[in-house]
């Protein structure tokens, strides 16, 4: 158990996780269920040299998990925004999900989530956001906020990532920053610095729709269960799911011969 008479620092930015809080170099969460393999999981890719994940320092005194605090700046800016900032990102992705080989896959322990349905190859961190990847200038240095990590496979992952990087969205949704960008070019800058085999790729858009339909089943669920969750849902977390599924009917032909 580790104690601090340093001043608390609330740390916004994240929608599912409250309470989160800077003291120091370190950040205290609240814990829950899935703590034990988050921690197991960070400790791991800490053994295999993995320098982009928060370190596992302890609990306090209140029972909250410490982490390393990682410098740096998170949420979409103009830097993070541009397509060199999403190909350092996918190797960056790509790090991460061969740091993970090794880790059992056993599925009991971890938060619940939508998922794939092909067998799992990795532990996917499964909510790669702006607010949860830590820049300096336009290079994303690391991942924050495992508590959505679960087995997983890289495919469905990286459905994830780009629901918000490429974005997949339908664009009333989008930040401005990325309201005008060319979708189809994204997504094949990420696949292409990830180094995404064909058949992936081919496979990519039916999994970000499975992806969309089986998140707005979970988030309904967790939004009747009150919190943080029902919050997102009232403020349209489901609408958006729902428009950003349309948006990818609509123009499925054009990103399919975009990721050729």
């Amino acid at each position: 158990m580790v104690t601090t008479l340093a001043p608390e620092v609330p740390l916004p930015g994240g929608h599912a996780t409250e309470g989160v809080v800077r003291i120091g170099d370190t950040v205290r969460r609240p814990t829950g269920p899935h703590t034990a393999k988050v921690h197991a999981l960070l400790r791991h890719l800490e053994h295999a040299g993995f320098q982009g994940a928060p370190r596992v320092v302890g609990t306090d005194a209140q029972g909250r998990e410490i982490l390393t605090f990682i410098p740096g700046t998170a949420g979409l800016t103009a830097a993070s925004a541009t397509d060199e900032a999403l190909v350092r990102l996918a190797a960056l992705v790509r790090e991460f999900h061969e740091a993970t080989r090794g880790f059992p896959l056993d599925p009991d322990g971890w938060a619940i989530g939508s998922n794939d349905d092909a067998p799992a190859d990795v532990i996917g961190h499964c909510d790669i956001t702006p607010e949860n990847t830590i820049f300096r200038d336009r290079t994303p240095v690391a991942l924050i906020d495992f508590d959505l990590a679960r087995p997983t496979t890289r495919l469905f992952d990286i459905a994830t990532t780009l629901r918000h990087w490429a974005p997949i969205a339908d664009p009333v949704d989008r930040d401005p920053l990325l309201r005008q960008v060319d979708v189809g070019a994204r997504l094949r800058l990420f696949c292409e610095a990830y180094g995404l085999a064909p058949r992936d790729r081919r496979r990519l858009l039916d999994v970000a729709r499975l992806r969309l339909h089986r998140s707005y089943t979970v988030m309904r669920a967790r939004a009747s269960e009150g919190g943080s969750w029902a919050r997102m849902w009232a403020n349209g977390a489901g609408q958006r799911i729902r428009r950003a599924a349309a948006w990818l009917d609509a123009h499925e032909d054009d990103l399919r011969t975009a990721l050729i």
